[in-house]
């Protein structure tokens, strides 16, 4: 990696998934996790993986949830692979979309949404 990609968000550091994540690929992946909150609460984090933004908020909320005693039920979407996803997220859900964005369901319903600076671990608990 070059010293202006470390800087400016350049190239993805690494191709391996963060154990951290349960990643929403399809339709499937996505009514799995929305099903799941029924039974407990989970959140969605919607990345662009193109923007340094919302790869420093992604880079400071996993910090965040790594340093703390809990451990929610995460989902990761992928935006510029699943921009669909995303969209029907939007629709089914009545939440704008928004990048990054942090979604944190219970029951089926968006009971907190988050976008930008503005997500933090605190609103999973």
């Amino acid at each position: 990696m070059s010293f202006f990609d470390k800087i400016f968000g350049g190239k993805e550091e690494g191709s391996e998934k963060n154990q951290l994540w349960k990643y929403i690929e399809s339709e499937e992946d996505l009514k799995k996790a929305i099903e799941h909150s029924f039974t407990r609460k989970i959140a969605i984090f919607k990345h662009s993986t193109s923007c340094f933004i919302s790869k420093t908020v992604l880079r400071n909320f996993e910090k965040e949830i790594e340093n703390s005693d809990q451990k929610p039920d995460l989902y990761f979407l992928d935006l510029l692979a699943h921009r669909d996803l995303s969209n029907k997220i939007a629709s089914d859900l009545g939440i704008r979309h928004e990048s990054p964005q942090l979604l944190v369901i219970e029951n089926g319903t968006v009971i907190s949404n988050a976008s930008h600076q503005h997500i933090s671990a605190d609103q999973i608990v």
